[in-house]
């Protein structure tokens, strides 16, 4: 960007043409010169980035080499498995259903959940439903706290604040969610040859927006480059269909319907991704905040928590550290 050109959403955009094509020419290099792989499998959940990524796989590789997951469970949105199979069958591709809901009563995943909230709500029980979410961070001051949001079967809802430990337990006990699907598309890629596709996006992938070892894990990542903003520039070029294009982002793990910027960003991810964009490339709060609709205080603090995520999702991010060098 120049000193006097205008700071606006027009950075962001893609010719999805030529970016798709530079993306399809990486996927057959990865799967088939790299990694000796006959094709790729994925977990489809009917959201925008795993639907752009199947898209991709199969302009990249041919639609008898892609395989698509569904993987619900017991909180799942009826939708997730609707649009996940919507995207399958324009796309042509192979895809196994799997209900992941007895793996997860296996391992204690809603017992341990539901005993977390229990610490600060003991009425909690059977018929009730949950979410968790982070204050307006860029609208306040406030030190980032999480509260569980809960509504009773008679239809009541309450808001209560989490303690650390409450807030570890529900997280912990929730990851379980994306491990177990980790572990069936592993399952479908050594049992038919395949490398595992990363659907993350730049937000979530800078921003630490996965679980480690769950959707974080993958053998390819061929949207983490690209701000959320311009996977939907390139869902509507390769055909996604509406319903998936019109749905807004949600974490689907939680009973209660939830967006991903009550539970993390705190923020549209329009602004976000501008915000985000801005920080990436040295633009001043102020031109960032014209461009939002932000305050340039507000601007300033967007900053501050992208730097701050930064650095506490950096574990995340962290190959298993050796405690020394292999020399190799």
């Amino acid at each position: 960007m120049s000193a006097t050109s205008a700071f606006s959403a027009e950075v962001l955009k893609i010719d999805a043409a030529q970016t798709a094509e530079r993306i399809e020419i990486a996927i057959r290099d990865i799967v088939v010169g790299q990694l000796r792989r006959k094709g790729a499998v994925l977990g489809l959940s009917g959201g925008i980035d795993s639907s752009v990524t199947a898209a991709l796989c199969v302009r990249a590789l041919g639609h008898d080499r892609v395989i698509g997951l569904f993987m619900p469970e017991a909180d799942s949105a009826p939708e997730s498995l609707d649009l996940g199979r919507l995207m399958a069958e324009s796309l042509g591709i192979r895809t196994f259903l799997e209900d992941i809901t007895a793996i997860l009563q296996g391992a204690g995943c809603y017992r341990r959940r539901d005993d977390a909230i229990r610490a600060v709500l003991p009425e909690y029980g059977d018929g009730y439903k949950c979410k968790i979410v982070l204050p307006d961070l860029v609208h306040s001051t406030a030190y980032p706290v999480f509260s569980v949001v809960t509504r009773s079967p008679a239809g009541v809802e309450k808001k209560v604040r989490l303690t650390a430990d409450a807030a570890l337990g529900i997280v912990a006990a929730s990851n379980f969610k994306q491990r177990t699907r980790k572990m069936l598309e592993y399952y479908y890629a050594d049992r038919y040859q395949m490398a595992v596709a990363g659907t993350p996006n730049l937000l979530e992938y800078d921003q630490g927006f996965f679980v480690k070892n769950g959707d974080g894990a993958a053998d390819f990542k061929p949207i983490a480059h690209l701000y959320k903003s311009q996977v939907y520039q390139l869902a509507d070029y390769l055909g996604v269909p509406a319903d998936i294009r019109s749905r807004p982002p949600t974490t689907d793990t939680y009973p209660l319907e939830q967006s991903q910027e009550e539970f993390y960003f705190s923020l549209s991810l329009e602004k976000t991704d501008l915000c985000l964009f801005g920080r990436n490339h040295g633009v001043p709060p102020a031109d960032v905040a014209a461009a939002t609709g932000l305050s340039p205080e507000q601007a300033e603090r967007v900053y501050a928590l992208i730097d701050s995520k930064r650095v506490a999702t950096r574990y995340q991010h962290l190959s298993p550290v050796l405690v020394e060098d292999l020399g190799h």
